[in-house]
């Protein structure tokens, strides 16, 4: 067991984190996104949450995150693809700190066979939930995976992404989801516009 990271530590992995992602998850280019837009760049957070040095940063970063903001949790995931690496670097990240995190993932809809569930992993019903993302535009994916969590009796305290598009995504989530909305990194601190 490895002792919770200090201030000095976590603010060297978010240092770090940016770097990375600046260098390896901003692809420059006109491409149509999730919600039909276009845009100049786009952020390829799987670049990211799934690189070995990067991902371990990920977990590191996105609980500092959730600390400072006072949000207490006990489960940590989100819609399937792009949470599942998130979820999976802040239940190792938790542990390393001595802490109980379980990881789960939220299929796009329910199964309609086997077990018919929808959240997979360790049973969030009960529990303080966090959901997550690697990165947001519309809200659509956070939204689907706060019901999915919901609907297994999860309670659901917070929703948070490493990156923010500043699209909107938070103002939507944190009216249809009355929890708070938090980001790592906003696209200003990637050099985006």
């Amino acid at each position: 067991m490895t002792a919770t990271p200090d201030a000095a530590s976590n603010t060297a992995a978010r240092a770090r984190l940016l770097e990375l992602i600046k260098e390896l998850a901003v692809v420059r280019g006109k491409v149509i996104l999730s919600s039909g837009a276009e845009a100049d760049y786009y952020i390829d957070l799987r670049r990211i949450t799934l690189h070995h040095e990067a991902s371990k940063l990920v977990g590191q970063v996105m609980l500092a995150l959730t600390d400072d903001a006072g949000i207490d949790f006990e489960c940590a995931g989100g819609l399937t693809m792009g949470a599942d690496p998130v979820g999976t670097a802040v239940m190792h990240s938790a542990v390393d700190a001595g802490r109980t995190v379980d990881a789960f993932v939220v299929r796009k809809a329910q199964k309609s066979y086997g077990m018919g569930r929808q959240v997979e992993g360790p049973s969030v019903d009960g529990r303080k939930v966090l959901v997550l993302e690697d990165t947001s535009t519309t809200g659509g994916s956070a939204l689907t995976a706060v019901e999915g969590v919901r609907k297994a009796g999860g309670n659901v305290v917070a929703v948070a992404v490493i990156v923010d598009r500043d699209t909107g995504a938070k103002e939507k989530i944190e009216a249809e989801t009355g929890v708070p909305y938090l980001f790592a990194f906003g696209k200003d601190e990637l050099g985006l516009s």
